[in-house]
């Protein structure tokens, strides 16, 4: 296959020297098996990955992922535009796009309306999940005023909420979706309290807004997209974060970094956002990697004892 073909997978980049984690991926929706993935991640350098549940069944499978691999750690939830779905059924206006994942198990697409009665029996098993100890987040979730319309708010505020209080009741970090919606997410956070740990996935506000998660303790994790020559707001924002707040992701299979952009993302390319970041930053990739490496750990508080059970 040409390597211009945009279905093509692009090449693995130089091995970082020092090892870092994706912070946020969904190896459910990536080509070849999650064995295959992860061995090609550690190849160059990324030993640690946090698989991202959006759904019931995407949450269930993403624990039960992280119980059978060391090096994977899970985050469950409904995503934003999941909720709205649960109670007014699919499609809804500004309604997000169906995927295909590994398996279905997640973004699950046609539904008939559950009202809030179906919102809170998912949003129960979601507990039910952040309570083993090999999820080590609450996520992703938040608001998203790009793909739910106005009528999806409502059911989509709730659930936030609801994360909200599930990611603190089990002492894990909670990992934020914000699109369209950033004044609307740090009020929700100021008035319900947000956890000790709260990482604002795939960051997208400026370095004003950045000045206001540093001042919150919320971390801030970066995608492919900062390498984009129109996200020069996201490289403003990653200059002024603190370092000990500042995360990396793939958000894989989307938001690949240049050159590769519109081909699949997967975790292996994370090397070429964090060699991306260093440039913003000044500092070298050594540098660089060591920061991302401690802070994805602390962030998601993961360790040595783990119990492989679901």
């Amino acid at each position: 296959m040409p390597t211009s073909d945009k279905n093509a997978a692009p090449p693995l980049p130089p091995p970082l020297g020092v090892p870092v984690a994706d912070s946020h991926t969904h190896l459910d929706m990536q080509s070849g098996t999650v064995e295959e993935g992860l061995a090609k991640a550690a190849s160059v350098g990324v030993t640690t990955v946090v698989h991202v549940g959006c759904d019931v069944n995407g949450s269930r499978w993403a624990a039960e992922t992280a119980a059978a691999y060391e090096n994977v750690h899970a985050a469950v939830a409904l995503h934003p535009n999941e909720a709205p779905r649960i109670v007014h059924g699919t499609p809804l206006s500004g309604g997000q796009a169906p995927q295909t994942p590994r398996d279905g198990l997640s973004r699950q697409w046609e539904r008939e309306p559950g009202g809030d009665a179906a919102l809170d029996e998912a949003l129960a098993e979601i507990e039910r999940l952040a309570a083993l100890p090999h999820v080590k987040a609450v996520g992703e979730t938040g608001l998203d005023h790009f793909r739910t319309g106005p009528e999806g708010r409502a059911a989509q505020e709730r659930s936030f909420r609801a994360h909200i209080e599930i990611a603190k009741r089990h002492g894990k970090a909670l990992v934020i979706h914000d699109r369209d919606a950033h004044a609307d997410v740090l009020r929700v956070l100021k008035e319900e309290g947000a956890p000790e740990r709260t990482v604002f996935h795939c960051y997208s506000g400026d370095a004003e807004m950045a000045e206001v998660c540093a001042r919150a303790g919320y971390y801030m994790s970066f995608a492919g997209n900062v390498t984009f020559k129109n996200a020069q707001n996201l490289r403003d924002a990653l200059a002024v974060a603190p370092l000990e707040l500042v995360l990396v992701e793939t958000d894989a299979p989307f938001l690949t970094p240049a050159p590769y952009r519109g081909r699949p993302n997967a975790p292996y390319l994370v090397p070429v956002t964090v060699r991306a970041m260093a440039a913003v930053r000044g500092i070298d990739e050594d540098a660089m990697a060591t920061a991302l490496g401690a802070n994805t750990a602390q962030a998601f508080g993961y360790g040595a004892q783990r119990r492989h059970t679901v």
